[in-house]
């Protein structure tokens, strides 16, 4: 590749070659020199007080060296709502709560070991529909809840099941409901989904004799992994380091704490000796946790002409037996509920819901996927119910960037996209309006379909991100950041837009792929739609000051004052005299004169990102800023429906995004197709499936479904496409 022209290619990811190869490193692979295995017990009650706990059969197995109950370890834990316990205390709360813990030499004997645990319970009553759970008479899954911690962020009602409570106000609902000519009142449900990860939730911990604490792990928040141990454990932030290899997928299931401090305080409590826990797909579906379920009922006020009035909603999560993270999508499902409309009436109640199920967290979409499609299902019965298009209905109530204003309060800026043009674009590649294809059969027949989304990065005012560019003697760059690479190409789009500021190529630049808390630059998460942006321009403002420091430099050397110079294609240059230069490589360690002398050093830029554009939310109304940008999109099919069987076939998809500029075309295709292959599945396949006892009774990819090649749609590339 030249130089300057890195940002707008197709680069190949650069752990391609590792993947593909098998070389890659995962936590998976790595075991420590006298590492232990750790096998769970898991309850086999929903809700139960714990009355004994017998580990003297299991003790008696060779090769045992302990088994750990919640007394062990005593501690609550969260991001949000500290309303975890590492190992169940007095009570399990779910049929696959983990109450104690087998560590030993081999992983043969923990298993064999586990098996001889013998628990005994005292049955509570239990709880398992969300709506049921926040009646008054319901079963307490947290009596306790008014001790535990919880961001200022959230609103948690102790003596009920109510984790979260959000409430938006825009406008006066009521008045337009009654305005309206004509009312959708109706109610949806969104079922629990896994995320389906390649690789399975595991942790290796090593708690070491001087205090410190090294932790290998499968996550995707390795810095907030430290602070939540740090605040909940007591440990000082420095002597807590999480190294994240390869990850092998997370779609939002490994933001957050996962077992990182279980598996370390077992290391602790076992002599300080290296423990390794890899959850079995089946403890994963069912001491793991899952997407919320999700129990919606609106009524949605429209004029005859189409405009939209007025939409009140009620969405209640079943965030089941811990709601850290699902609090937060609860939050975020409210704010988004207007979805891409302009609606002067919006009144919003959003509830994360206690219930005696498998705990639930972050998911692709973070609850902007459940309110889009809430809401775009509400469209779609106004348009029969009004006898209007539903192209044309959505057309109308479109939000306007540079002249809406959200349901939140915040007037759309011009550089956020256009819904506008994305339907546009999406109907025409449909062909909206055209007959469909003839079926294959004369039992089937085909129909059109479309939707329209918007998404933004879900996270606080002060969620943070910091790079650090650093060149080595020959003027090539090592990348310093804390962003994740678990599928989604992060790094290599980084890794283009620093090449660009320095006019090299790509290759010249290089982006550890393991991150590690005691070495990479500081970033909050990578969850929410934010890598890219946050990290990116975190990155963008170190190479700025890195080229400061380079031009500051070449203007001593060059005695040119640094206003006039400019650097690009691997040298620093004056500007309109391109022959009078300084290469890179003979300047960033420092500028060497002919006798010897030598001035400047090492170049190391540094920069950081964290929004002015954001802000908190009023406790009240919900109104303010809640989001750095947004992205408009929309999905468009023609399926095959089979009249006999009822299975249905996807024959064309198209996915139309306002994305802007395109840093890498391929992996934004890359990512916009697997998007559409897990949301087709999500629609067409997946649940997670519970009995009468809450037990998950799919926790496989036997039972459950996740969409295979044969059933995706093989759509020809618009022209130009990547």
């Amino acid at each position: 590749m030249s130089n300057g022209e890195a940002v707008g290619r197709a680069v190949t990811p650069q752990d391609a070659s590792l993947k593909v190869t098998g070389t890659a490193v995962y936590t998976y692979d790595w075991t420590l020199p006298g590492t232990l295995h750790a096998k769970l017990v898991t309850s086999t009650m929903p809700h139960a007080r714990i009355t004994r706990i017998d580990t003297t059969a299991s003790k008696a197995v060779p090769g045992v060296v302990a088994v750990l109950t919640g007394q062990d370890m005593p501690f609550r834990v969260g991001m949000y709502a500290g309303d975890r316990d590492l190992l169940a205390v007095e009570k399990v709360r779910w049929s696959g709560h983990p109450v104690a813990m087998v560590v030993a030499e081999t992983l043969e004997g923990a298993e064999r070991a586990s098996e001889l645990v013998n628990i005994e319970y005292e049955s509570l009553p239990t709880v398992f529909d969300p709506v049921e759970a926040m009646k008054p008479e319901a079963p307490l899954l947290h009596e306790k809840m008014g001790e535990y911690r919880h961001a200022p962020a959230f609103n948690p009602i102790p003596g009920t099941n109510i984790a979260n409570k959000f409430t938006l106000i825009h406008g006066d609902v009521e008045k337009g409901l009654k305005e309206a000519d004509e009312v959708i009142d109706d109610e949806f449900v969104v079922s629990h989904v896994s995320h389906a990860y390649m690789e399975t939730q595991n942790v290796v911990a090593h708690w070491m004799r001087d205090g410190t604490v090294e932790i290998w792990t499968s996550c995707q928040s390795p810095f907030i992994v430290r602070q939540i141990m740090a605040e909940s454990l007591g440990i000082p932030y420095n002597k807590i380091v999480i190294k994240t290899p390869f990850v092998g997928g997370g779609f939002g299931g490994k933001a957050g704490l996962g077992w990182e401090a279980l598996v370390a305080m077992a290391s602790k409590l076992v002599g300080c000796r290296p423990v390794k826990l890899v959850l079995s797909r089946k403890e994963n579906f069912s001491s793991g946790a899952s997407r919320e379920g999700v129990v919606a009922h609106v009524r949605a006020g429209f004029k005859r002409d189409g405009r939209c009035l007025a939409y009140k909603v009620r969405f209640v999560l079943d965030a089941g037996a811990y709601a850290d993270y699902t609090v937060n999508v609860g939050r975020a499902m409210g704010y988004s509920a207007e979805g891409v409309y302009e609606i002067p009436n919006v009144y919003c109640e959003s509830y994360a819901v206690y219930t005696n199920k498998i705990p639930t967290t972050a998911m692709r979409g973070f609850g902007y996927a459940e309110s889009n499609w809430v809401l775009e299902q509400v469209f779609e019965r106004a348009a029969k119910k009004l006898g209007i298009d539903s192209a044309v209905l959505r057309r109308m109530n479109l939000l306007k960037p540079g002249e809406s204003h959200t349901a939140t309060g915040e007037k759309l800026r011009e550089d956020v996209g256009d819904p506008r043009k994305v339907l546009q674009t999406l109907l025409k590649e449909l062909g909206w309006g055209e007959k469909s294809s003839p079926p294959s059969q004369s039992w089937k027949i085909r129909s059109k379909g479309f939707a329209l989304c918007v998404k933004g990065p879900s996270q606080p005012p002060n969620a943070s991100a910091s790079a650090i560019v650093k060149f080595n003697e020959d003027a090539t760059i090592d990348l310093v950041v804390g962003t994740g690479n678990f599928g989604q190409g992060t790094v290599t789009a980084l890794s283009q837009l620093v090449a660009d500021q320095f006019g090299i190529s790509v290759e010249r630049v290089r982006v550890d792929l393991t991150r590690d808390t005691s070495k990479s630059a500081y970033t909050w998460q990578t969850v929410g739609s934010r890598g890219l942006f946050t990290d990116g321009t975190a990155s963008l403002r170190a190479c700025e000051d890195a080229k400061r420091q380079i031009i500051d430099l070449a203007s001593q050397v060059l005695r040119i004052p640094g206003e006039q110079l400019e650097v690009g294609e691997g040298e620093v240059k004056v500007k309109g005299r391109p022959w009078m230069n300084i290469r890179l490589k003979d300047i960033v360690f420092g500028y060497v004169y002919p006798n010897g002398n030598t001035v400047g050093g090492p170049v190391i830029g540094r920069g950081y990102f964290s929004s002015s554009l954001t802000t908190y939310l009023d406790p009240t109304t919900g109104q303010g800023i809640p989001t750095i940008f947004h992205t408009f999109g929309g999905t468009a099919v023609e399926v095959e429906l089979d009249l006999v069987t009822g299975s249905i076939e996807v024959q064309k998809a198209v996915q139309v995004f306002d994305v802007g500029k395109a840093i890498n075309p391929l992996l934004l295709r890359m990512q916009l197709d697997g998007g559409f292959v897990m949301g087709m599945s999500i629609a067409l396949f997946e649940q997670v499936k519970f009995d009468d006892q809450g037990w998950v009774v799919n926790p496989n990819f036997s039972g459950y479904y996740i969409a295979r090649m044969k059933d995706i749609p093989r759509t020809p590339r618009p022209s130009g496409g990547p």
